[in-house]
């Protein structure tokens, strides 16, 4: 079947799943399959379960009309959310639903949230649920936006070269971001320069099709990876279109905008000076959009972090930095350096595990070590990972779980608690 006529299947039907213990009547199942799984096996359950179609890329041994059989589901998934994303262009003028594309090594999904929170107020705004930012969930983004979208929002994550480059070639992206390049996925993309290679290839797209940058105007680096993009708006702390500083960061952060908006100050409820450039990004776009500065601040001060991000937890007279949704040399440097300079002396920090290093992974654990030896801590905990390899004089545990134990003999009070880590090693738990 060719891609047009699955897209009047999907217009019938527009309601796609992947995973068959999640399916709804009506929805169109696509078997994707990889080492671990694969949706073949499904089709016919899906079928039973109420699927309009199953679209296979094997042979099921199930006769039924409503099995859809394709070279690769994968690839007809994203070229089916191409052929939909077409649709938002209007063909005799080229004028077309803005689709704003966000990438970086730290900081994608919370900017991501932040703009949003900024656009939804005055458009009708579709964005990446949650952090379904790779070759399955771009795609399915991609579909779930419909025929009244004013904006769209999709965050690409990647972890090696090529990768946001093919990212492109089906959303399309009329707008975009890098947040940063800091040391993340080294074990794919090599070496930093492999880095911004690969994040600069949301921009190389934006270069050739005459897209819109929004760029981060204090790091040298975007500077230079953003020449040559047709249109730029910058953000920063000076010298550009919108510009800020953190006015407070003792409890939850305040931003003072200082030109390129009547704003004022943005009370947001997360924590961390690192957060300040998501800000700006947030305010820069909303403004590019005409939103108006009380929309602005408004949607800045009302937004609440969830899922481990950024968040300030109070439990008794003790706070908790929570942010462990991810974690790297950048991000983890940025979180530590924060937590040191908030108000506060009995402060503890409980540390996971970084991945995706490579043969990186000892030194740069090492690093983080000797960095948190530069302050006074009532405590440091470190979980699982590379941490076990390294030299340091801290409590070490494999694991979440050795964590919490510790963590529930305890008996703050009036303590300030960082915990952070990557996903994998599921720091929330130490606090369950």
């Amino acid at each position: 079947m060719q891609i047009p006529e699955l897209y009047k299947l999907f217009l019938k039907n527009p309601s796609i799943q992947t995973d068959s213990r999640k399916l709804k009547k009506g929805d169109l199942f696509f078997a994707l399959k990889g080492p671990n799984f694969n949706g073949n096996l499904f089709a016919k359950k899906a079928l039973e379960d109420g699927a309009a179609h199953a679209i296979v890329d094997e042979e099921t041994g199930y006769a039924d009309e409503r099995i859809i059989k394709v070279n690769d589901v994968l690839n007809t998934l994203q070229e089916l959310a191409k052929h939909h994303r077409q649709q938002f262009i209007q063909p005799a003028t080229g004028k077309q639903v803005p689709f704003i594309a966000i990438t970086g090594s730290n900081g994608k999904t919370t900017s991501k949230e932040l703009v949003h929170a900024v656009l939804s107020s005055t458009y009708k705004t579709y964005t990446t649920e949650g952090n379904l930012n790779n070759h399955i969930g771009i795609p399915l983004t991609i579909l779930k936006v419909r025929a009244d979208a004013e904006i769209a929002i999709v965050e690409m994550g990647a972890n090696h070269q090529k990768e946001i480059e093919e990212y492109c070639r089906y959303t399309m992206p009329t707008h975009g971001v890098i947040t940063n390049c800091g040391k993340a996925h080294l074990e794919g993309f090599g070496s930093i320069e492999g880095i911004r290679k690969g994040k600069g290839e949301l921009f190389d797209y934006l270069r050739a099709n005459g897209g819109t940058a929004f760029v981060m105007w204090d790091y040298e680096y975007l500077q230079e990876m953003s020449a040559g993009i047709a249109k730029l708006v910058t953000y920063g702390t000076h010298s550009a279109d919108i510009t800020g500083q953190v006015t407070s960061s003792k409890g939850y952060l305040e931003v003072g905008i200082t030109g390129g908006a009547e704003i004022g100050t943005i009370k947001t409820r997360m924590v961390g000076e690192y957060n300040l450039p998501n800000v700006l990004l947030a305010v820069a776009i909303g403004k590019y959009f005409n939103v108006t500065n009380e929309k602005v601040r408004s949607a800045l001060e009302n937004y609440i972090p969830s899922n481990s991000r950024s968040q300030l937890i109070e439990r008794g007279n003790n706070k908790i930095i929570l942010d462990a949704y991810n974690a790297n040399p950048s991000s983890m440097k940025a979180a530590i350096e924060n937590f040191a300079k908030m108000d506060g002396n009995d402060k503890v920090l409980i540390l996971g595990g970084m991945m995706e290093l490579g043969h990186e992974s000892i030194m740069e654990h090492q690093a983080l070590i000797d960095l948190v030896k530069q302050y006074p801590w009532k405590n440091v905990v470190l979980v699982g990972g590379d941490f076990n390899k390294t030299d340091h004089p801290y409590l070490n545990f494999e694991n979440s779980a050795q964590a919490k134990e510790w963590y529930q003999q305890q008996d703050f009070e009036h303590t300030n608690i960082l915990v952070k880590g990557s996903r994998s090693t599921q720091m929330e738990k130490v606090l369950e």
